[in-house]
């Protein structure tokens, strides 16, 4: 179903997007710039080329108003809480902070009650009676 997103689902769509540039900058600089061997360079970043790529398509279809692409967007959001306590735990603060106060913005914009309306399709209901 596909229907106008309300202005939080379209903001999270951006944030979502602005992770899936990070996922792929990621693999970039996983192949030129850490220290093991090539076959392990290649194997984590096709892997965070591979998430880049999903998140993309979450974004895009998030911001075009495809009601199933919020679930994807929210576990996302969830599955990224263990790497920032990652973060946190070995020291790395502002890394983890800032993507703490990232990913806790987007999960609520994408749980807000105009979201969550949206999804439902109640606004379309009202506007109709």
């Amino acid at each position: 179903m596909t229907s106008t997103p309300p202005v939080q689902v379209r903001a999270a769509a951006v944030l979502v997007g602005v992770e899936a540039l990070l996922g792929v900058v990621t693999a970039v600089l996983y192949v030129f710039f850490t220290g093991r061997g090539i076959g392990t360079r290649l194997v984590e970043a096709s892997y965070f080329a591979l998430i880049g790529a999903a998140l993309a398509a979450v974004a895009v279809l998030l911001y075009r108003g495809r009601h199933g692409a919020r679930t994807p967007a929210i576990v996302t959001q969830l599955l990224l809480i263990p790497m920032i306590y990652n973060s946190l735990s070995t020291g790395d603060l502002v890394v983890g902070f800032v993507a703490l106060f990232f990913v806790v913005g987007t999960f609520l914009l994408l749980i807000s009650e105009p979201s969550r309306r949206w999804v439902l399709g109640a606004d379309e209901e009202s506007r109709s009676e």
